[in-house]
């Protein structure tokens, strides 16, 4: 079986995760999503609020398991499901850039587990989540944001800007 890993931080979930989730389900026969805390950064909402917005935006599907690990290396939660694979997304020059090396340090630790890189489409391809939550805030920014995120993230940031 081909079983791939796919994590971020995902904080909110976008479109563009999204995009990324389905093309894997095209290509493995399992993906783990999997949400990852780095302690170097700040979180607008809380893993768990994170785990249930990605379970509510993404259709069940027996291939497909979310879940989240904590304080260990992607590489080593991909041994613990038996990935064969990791799934990065590469959006920018940058990103290459720094998903090559880990890429290259991944393959020191586990040269049985591939990493593959997808390219989005044009139409999100600068979309992140750090993004996302830069425009929430000024007038109509619902009319922005609303096209890159889905509905329940959508409807949390909606309530976030509300309590501000």
């Amino acid at each position: 079986m081909r079983i791939a890993v796919y994590a971020g931080s995902f904080d909110p979930p976008t479109n563009g995760h999204l995009w990324m989730i389905q093309q894997a389900l095209e290509l493995f026969d399992h993906v783990y999503v999997a949400i990852g805390d780095n302690p170097s950064k700040s979180y607008t909402f809380t893993r768990d609020q994170r785990m249930e917005f990605l379970q509510d935006a993404i259709p069940s599907c027996e291939r497909l398991t979310v879940s989240n690990f904590d304080n260990r290396y992607l590489v080593n939660y991909a041994k613990s499901v038996n990935a064969t694979h990791i799934i990065r997304g590469i959006r920018s020059p940058q990103d290459y850039e720094y998903e090559r090396v880990m890429r290259n340090i991944n393959g020191d630790m586990a040269p049985d587990i591939q990493t593959v890189f997808l390219m989005p489409p044009r139409d999100i391809a600068d979309l992140s989540s750090s993004m996302v939550k830069g425009l929430v805030g000024p007038n109509n920014w619902e009319d922005v944001v609303r096209r890159y995120v889905p509905t329940n993230v959508f409807a949390a940031l909606e309530a976030l800007s509300d309590d501000n």
